[in-house]
Order: C-alpha cells, then sequence, then structure tokens
C-alpha cells in the first residue's frame, strides 16, 4: 500500500505528522469500509515506482489501493499533472528530498475535489486544488489526502496554467519579489530563459514593467524561439555566446544594467551573467542544467560587491506552511495575471496516462521546449 509523503504507518493505522489520523484497515480480497463515510474503499491507476533509478525502467502503471476517507481528509481526482526535472530526479533517486519507496511519481498538478470528510472546512466538492509542498504523488487517477495538503485554486483558470501554477510560476514570483527591490525600467537577466521558469519570469515580469534579457543556447530554431520568447513580453533574446562580445555593450545603452540575475545553469553561464551585474546586485541560483559548480570571480565580490543566493520553492513553502495566507496571495496574484491574459502556461504537450513511456522519454531529452503533461481525466 502507498503511503502520502506526509503520512506513516503505525499500528494499522495512517498517522498523518501535521496530526490528522485515519482508520486503515487492509484486507484481502474484499472491499474496505469507510465508517465516516459510508463509502466502499476503491483502487486508482498511479505511475509509481519501488526503486531508484532509470525513469523509464522503473515507473510502472499500477493498481493503487485508496485509503478510507477520514473526517479531515478528502478524496480528489487528478484531472492534469506535468513532468518537471525535479520529478525525474526525485525518481532517479538525486532530488534533495526523497518520500519513502514504493512512491508515487509527480510532485505538481491540479485535481478536483469528488468528495470531503465531516470536518472538512477549507474545501467543497468541485474545488480545484494544487499540493502545498512537494512529495505528494501527483501521477494517478485519484487520491485521499488530509485538507491541509493541498490549496484551492479558481476553476475558471485554464486547465494547462492551473496544472503548471504551483511549482514554476511561484519560483518566478519569488525570486522577482524576494531579492531585489525592482522597479519599472529596472533590468533583470537570466539564462534557461525558455525553461517554465524564465518563461514565467518573463511574463511576470513584463506585468510590472521590468526589463528582462534573456539567454539560451544556441539551437537549430533559435530564431523560432526567440521569437516565441518575444511574444511573451521581452525585447531581448541571446545566445550565451552573445554575452562574451564586446556588442553587448552596445544593449545596456538601451536598457539599464541588471539588478537581478537567474541562474538556472551554473557553470561559465553563471558566470558570465556575473560580469553584467550592477554593483550590489544579486544573483539568485535555483538549478544547475549543466551540473557544473558556479564559480564567483572575486573582482565581482571585492569591486562589485555582488550577493550570490539560492532559492528551492520547495524550502520557501515549508517555511511557510504555517502562513497559508502568503501562498494564499501570491497564487491569487497569479491567477489575476492569468485571467488578464498576461501569464500563459509553458508550451506544453498533453499525454494521455497510458502513455506515460512516452512523456517520460520526451522530458528527459535535451533542448526540450515543450513541457510533457500528463491528462487523466476532464473537470
Amino acid at each position: 500500500m502507498w503511503l502520502p509523503l506526509h503520512a506513516v504507518r503505525q499500528r494499522g493505522q495512517i498517522v498523518c505528522r501535521r496530526g490528522c489520523m485515519t482508520a486503515f484497515l487492509r484486507t484481502q480480497g474484499r472491499r474496505d469500509f469507510s465508517r465516516s463515510t459510508g463509502r466502499c474503499a476503491q483502487t486508482c491507476q498511479a505511475l509509481s515506482y519501488g526503486n531508484h533509478g532509470d525513469p523509464l525502467q522503473v515507473v510502472q502503471l499500477k493498481d493503487v489501493d485508496l485509503p478510507p476517507i477520514g473526517e479531515k481528509d478528502v478524496l480528489v481526482k487528478f484531472l492534469a499533472a506535468p513532468i518537471n526535472p525535479s520529478d525525474i530526479n526525485m525518481i532517479q533517486g538525486t532530488y534533495a528530498i526523497l518520500p519513502d519507496l514504493p512512491a508515487v511519481g509527480g510532485n505538481e498538478g491540479v485535481a478536483q475535489v469528488i468528495e470531503v470528510g465531516s470536518q472538512v472546512k477549507s474545501l467543497k466538492t468541485g474545488d480545484w486544488v494544487i499540493p502545498r509542498d512537494a512529495g505528494l504523488g501527483t501521477w494517478r487517477t485519484e487520491a485521499v489526502l488530509a485538507e491541509t495538503d493541498v490549496i484551492s485554486l479558481p476553476n475558471d483558470i485554464p486547465l494547462l496554467s492551473a496544472a503548471t501554477l504551483g511549482v514554476n510560476p511561484c519560483t518566478a514570483f519569488r525570486m522577482l519579489s524576494d531579492f531585489e527591490d525592482l522597479k519599472p525600467g529596472d533590468t533583470v537577466i537570466q539564462n534557461a530563459a525558455n525553461s517554465g521558469v524564465g518563461q514565467a519570469v518573463i511574463q511576470i515580469a513584463a506585468a510590472r514593467g521590468i526589463n528582462t534579457i534573456n539567454v539560451v543556447r544556441d539551437r537549430p530554431d533559435f530564431a523560432q524561439l526567440s521569437e516565441r520568447l518575444k511574444a511573451l513580453g521581452t525585447s531581448y533574446v541571446l545566445k550565451e555566446e552573445a554575452l562574451r562580445r564586446p556588442e553587448i555593450k552596445e544593449l545596456f545603452k538601451a536598457c539599464s544594467k541588471p539588478k537581478l540575475a537567474l541562474n538556472g545553469v551554473g557553470g561559465k553561464s553563471a558566470t558570465e551573467l556575473l560580469r553584467h551585474l550592477q554593483a550590489g546586485g544579486s544573483m539568485v541560483t535555483y538549478g544547475g542544467m549543466s551540473r557544473q559548480p558556479v564559480t564567483i570571480p572575486v573582482s565581482a565580490l571585492i569591486f562589485k560587491d555582488v550577493k550570490i543566493r539560492g532559492f528551492w520553492v520547495t524550502r520557501w513553502k515549508q517555511k511557510h506552511s504555517d502562513d497559508g495566507r502568503t501562498f494564499r496571495t501570491m497564487l491569487d496574484e497569479l491567477c489575476s495575471l492569468i485571467r488578464q491574459g498576461k501569464l500563459t502556461a509553458p508550451a506544453c504537450t498533453e499525454v494521455g496516462l497510458q502513455d506515460y513511456h512516452k512523456a517520460l522519454d520526451a522530458a528527459m531529452q535535451p533542448f526540450i521546449s515543450s513541457k510533457q503533461v500528463l491528462i487523466m481525466g476532464t473537470s
């Protein structure tokens, strides 16, 4: 029986670390019965893995038992869930947090509430919800979750926007808000600009009147990618090698030097971002796609007094887990941008759950330009 990351077995019960307790009875060859709801336990389909390794080898589509619904639990059906790099790393066993095995894959997605326990106050049947934290296991058709595991979203936004809202746009929002006091007309420079985070940075910054300089690796379809990123609200899309050329000085006649640099690559790419950061500015690292260390020139520290920071949205969510207002306010602002057409989902490829092998394989390819999203059902 798979248990959520936040739960542990204890004397035949599921004990939630957040304080809720649900009676759990497992039987062989018969159905379980929940006294609190009068509902017979069911199974769902889930992409689970019993050991770490190559996702194409260890992930399998299985029937997984659903426990009874407790008084403070909700039964949800998942609608859509993306495949992010962190999901792949978690399956490979290289991520900073790892669930107990066997586990269900997926840290992000949107679900619809179809039943609530008798003491659930913040949610109702029909609500859309997303995970509050990583490790929930979203690659499945249904789940019984604690009320506190999820947070509601308005269901009048596009499905793909809701499914991809909890990680990349939240990362972009916090990095643009928490490290430098950015004002309209200021400039942010970022690498990995075609990533989900990068696309969200462009759009949120544009909505705030902030310029972005967007750096991507050279590729055969660079011109097409450049036009797509510019359509999101930026004027500047550069190849990495352009940062090393003298012509870059001309760019800074049209916009100010960056106050903030966002690094999702590492290695030489991060060093080049630092070269163009204004004195006293910050470089925030949130990823390391090159798998190369970040090298900080001594001159950047002594003569420019730059600040080197890191950001992990999972840590931010955990830090603010007791203060739901901050998370709620951020989601409300992001959803407002979505309704105004100022924040769209990244380019997505919708894949049925049964075709998960195809989606996993595509998600691990280099120069991927479309996020793979598993579609479990419709609202």
